[in-house]
């Protein structure tokens, strides 16, 4: 027999790509999902395969410095019959000169690029060709990969939806913000791999670490480190929360990962400004679904952040409503991390599903700033000993708040308020841009016997301040919505639920805030030392809160924070009462005019009323969306937007990809910033 001589070979990545849902990370590169079948055609010159007489092997490899005991490294024949555990090959049709094979991985190879290389040998020559290389990904369409996940809806949004909504604002004012996560966007993928060869782990043992790509628990906490900087590890965000972030972007401004990601490639793996916890939580929600690991980013509100362990968050409050800084302990108007889905084979049975991931840099774990992956189970169980860091989590959703209140004399006064910790915890629901409440993934109903069955577990106590105490009852109400640009009204309401008359002093103070807790200059504030309430009365305090007095020191979070401080003469108690009024900026509306079609051009009509009294300068709209926008496009306005005047801007765009999709919008200006809106978009396939 003449040698077989390999002429010409096809990886079909096309084909592969549509059948591992992989396509849209382009048909440049081969792109396939661990356990499932792919197939490439090899085509040979003068003679064909034939079976008995040629003998055709495979060769896989992955990393710098691949070995077979590390799993990194593979060398399989062409059989009919595949092992059960390895990688296989197995002719799948013959034509002559052309062998079509389909190739398979096991359902836990280690993830990453891998290249591929033939032996074929006749007799005793033979010869060897390198044909290429492959990406694997994890596989959440194979029930034995540690990431299956069984329902196809959850699969379609959290390992293939490219855009999603993140919630923020404040507990009592809800607002979503829309997110490119762009993870099939180009390049992606090439940088979300530098990211796992650019870590720690990586750099001192680049052997075990390859070796450990096979489990999304060692990925998810590799890639909760490298989202955050702290280390010096060459990680992607440098984190802000001081309001200055002139040498960098706000935090505010960015309105999806791809950007984000791209700019850290560019800039040679070094930390990009700035982030706050949603842009952490949003980057490695890309990063997880692009290694194929079923990821979303969830929202807790008040969330706690107890420095010392001790599940107590103290506060201290002047007489006149003013925080004193005496402890590094922080409640957050809310806190994003994500959540990430996969089985827990290192932990008893019981832990799998969904795991709490934060990469939001806070405390160390095992000496890096890493935080998970946590599995929300435990949480809820108060399993606190299990791995990792669920001690931090727990206390995130279950801490409690105690405020002090020092006198003038530096007496402290204990406050029978406690307030309320991890609340509305939220997530995009599963295929509509509406909230899903998962509190109850985190924790049993509060007041139940469970709860306190956790507690005790915890060797948490829980404050009994819950129960409503005999006296004054006081809440901050608002009339109606808060808007930037507006005077509004905030009510202390305090209720006598006693049968004698009460004599008492209210202060209300109200302070432009950050929703990381700190507090900016005073904006309102009313002192009233001689309230009376005749018994089971209710009486309705004003506090008016002018934009002149807030215009100046509100941030870009939005939010003013209103404490009430009331004082009861007879008895001595204090009550405090807090709220965080969010203000609503205005809204972008979009307009598409003409027929959405894959291929054809289309024109986004975007404007935003200015509803401040002073002219908006430096105007710019950003606008994006996976499969519509090739990248980001940047409108800038020449004029200034006068007061209750229009911005208004027109962009041209041609799809890229049918079905659903948002288009994304920000809004900057000097006075106005990191205003957000969308609108999705259905586009019609080309006709064939």
């Amino acid at each position: 027999f003449t040698d077989l001589v390999l002429e010409t070979w096809d990886l079909q990545c096309e084909r592969n790509g549509r059948e591992h849902r992989t396509a849209e990370m382009g048909c440049q590169q081969l792109v396939v999902r661990r356990g499932q079948p792919f197939t490439i055609t090899l085509h040979f010159s003068g003679r064909g395969y034939e079976e008995g007489v040629d003998k055709l092997a495979f060769n896989v490899e992955t990393g710098p410095c691949p070995i077979e005991t590390s799993g990194t490294k593979s060398r399989f024949a062409l059989t009919d019959f595949p092992e059960e555990s390895g990688w296989s090959a197995v002719v799948q049709q013959q034509d002559g000169g052309s062998l079509c094979v389909s190739l398979c991985s096991p359902p836990s190879a280690r993830i990453g690029r891998y290249s591929l290389t033939l032996e074929t040998s006749t007799g005793y020559q033979g010869t060897s060709c390198h044909i290429g290389h492959f990406v694997l990904l994890f596989n959440a369409w194979h029930p034995e990969d540690t990431v299956f996940l069984r329902d196809e809806d959850e699969r379609r949004e959290y390992v293939l939806s490219q855009q999603g909504l993140i919630y923020q604002g404040a507990r009592d004012y809800i607002t979503s913000t829309p997110w490119n996560f762009g993870q099939f966007e180009d390049d992606i993928l090439s940088i979300c791999l530098k990211l796992l060869d650019t870590n720690p782990k990586f750099l001192r043992d680049q052997n075990q670490d390859c070796s450990r790509r096979n489990d999304p628990v060692y990925i998810g906490r590799v890639v909760s480190a490298m989202v955050n900087c702290n280390d010096e590890d060459r990680g992607v965000l440098a984190g802000r929360w001081d309001n200055r972030y002139e040498d960098g972007m706000s935090p505010m401004a960015w309105i999806g990962s791809v950007d984000i990601l791209k700019r850290w490639k560019t800039f040679g793996c070094q930390p990009v400004k700035y982030g706050q916890c949603w842009v952490f939580a949003a980057v490695a929600c890309t990063v997880m679904r692009c290694l194929g690991i079923p990821s979303r980013v969830v929202t807790n509100y008040n969330s706690a952040h107890d420095t010392n362990g001790n599940l107590v968050i103290d506060r201290y409050l002047s007489e006149t409503g003013e925080e004193e800084r005496r402890s590094r302990d922080m409640i957050w108007n809310f806190h994003c991390w994500v959540e990430s889905w996969m089985a827990r084979p290192d932990l008893a049975a019981g832990y799998d599903g969904w795991q709490a991931l934060d990469p939001t840099p806070q405390e160390k774990s095992e000496g890096v700033f890493c935080c998970g992956p946590a599995p929300v189970r435990a949480i809820k169980e108060g399993d606190l000993q299990l791995k990792y860091d669920i001690p931090f989590v727990f206390a995130e959703v279950n801490a409690d708040v105690v405020y002090w209140v020092v006198q003038r004399d530096g007496s402290q006064r204990k406050s029978t308020h406690s307030s309320v910790v991890g609340k509305n915890i939220s997530t995009k629901s599963v295929g509509r841009d509406s909230r899903e409440d998962i509190t109850h993934n985190y924790k049993y109903p509060e007041g139940s016997e469970k709860e306190r069955e956790v507690f005790a577990k915890a060797e948490h106590e829980k404050s009994s301040l819950r129960e409503e105490n005999e006296g004054l009852h006081l809440k901050i109400k608002l009339s109606e919505g808060a808007n930037n640009g507006c005077d509004f009204d905030v009510f202390a309401v305090i209720s006598n639920t006693t049968g004698t008359e009460q004599v008492c002093r209210l202060m209300l103070c109200a302070r432009t805030a950050s929703y990381n807790g700190t507090v900016g200059p005073q904006c309102g504030m009313k002192d009233l030392l001689n309230i009376t309430l005749a018994p089971w009365a209710e009486k309705s305090v004003p506090l008016r809160i002018l934009y002149e007095k807030y215009a100046e020191s509100l941030t870009q979070d939005n939010l003013i924070k209103v404490v009430a401080l009331l004082t009861e003469y007879q008895s001595g108690n204090v009550i405090v009462a807090i709220r965080d009024v969010y203000m609503g900026g205005p809204e972008i509306k979009i307009r598409i005019l003409g027929e959405p079609m894959q291929q054809r051009k289309l024109v986004a009509e975007i404007s935003l009323v200015n509803p401040l009294a002073a002219p908006l300068n430096n105007c710019v709209f950003v606008v994006e969306g996976a499969g519509l926008t090739n990248g980001q496009q940047i409108k800038e306005l020449e004029e200034p937007v006068e007061p209750k005047a229009e911005a208004k801007i027109r962009l041209d765009f041609v799809p890229q990809q049918a079905g659903l999709h948002k288009l994304m919008v920000d809004f900057e200006s000097d006075k106005l910033t990191g205003v957000k809106g969308y609108r999705n978009v259905i586009i019609a396939p080309q006709p064939k």
